[in-house]
């Protein structure tokens, strides 16, 4: 008879960072903001639920999409994300920005934990997020982002439907993210694109 394997329910942050494909310093802020679930044993070493990684790991995926990229020799793609729950707003950002005059390397989103997944493993020079989305939201993903040093360079902007009043009701946007309303002004994002993708060739 085979020896019984038991699984254990638990693991250390490095393994959670290696199952996630994520740094320990990432597994670390996702325990924190509450992302991952976790416990710290008496020596003061965290023990991350085996469930919670799973279930980052299972999270329906966010569409990841290439948007028309401008070959321009010796210039690096900008790197933008947008996080959107709408799908037709989805589709309206992929078919605008994939006209921008720049070259561009586009990941779309539908939800937060999709998002801060794929920003483990490497983070976006501008990202574009909703606020009002379902399981977390805008509002959370921007507290955890904005406690990571590897998203210090990024420039993070809301386009919400909530007017200012509203979003300060509700905690408010850390400092230097831009608050932008619906409908997308697609103008102002290109300026600021433009801007950074400038940056970025220096």
């Amino acid at each position: 008879m085979p020896p019984i394997t038991v699984e254990k329910s638990f693991c250390t942050t490095r393994e959670a960072a290696t199952l996630l494909g994520v740094s320990v310093g990432t597994v670390q802020l996702w325990v924190e903001s509450g992302l991952l679930q976790a416990w710290k044993t008496s020596g003061g070493h965290r023990r991350v639920m085996r469930d919670s990684v799973e279930g980052l790991l299972h999270k329906k995926p966010g569409a990841a999409i290439g948007a028309r990229v401008v070959s321009v020799t010796g210039q690096r793609s900008l790197r933008v994300m947008v996080v959107e729950d709408d799908p037709s707003l989805l589709r309206l950002y992929e078919t605008q920005l994939a006209r921008w005059p720049l070259p561009m390397e586009l990941t779309l989103m539908d939800n937060a934990i999709s998002a801060l997944l794929h920003m483990g493993r490497g983070g976006p020079d501008l990202l574009i997020t909703d606020l009002h989305m379902p399981g977390m939201d805008g509002f959370a993903m921007l507290r955890v982002l904005n406690q990571s040093p590897e998203m210090a360079q990024t420039k993070m902007v809301v386009v919400s439907g909530l007017d200012a009043d509203e979003v300060k009701a509700r905690g408010g946007v850390p400092p230097g993210v831009e608050v932008l309303t619906k409908p997308i002004p697609f103008a102002r994002l290109l300026s600021i694109a433009q801007d950074l993708a400038q940056r970025v060739q220096h």
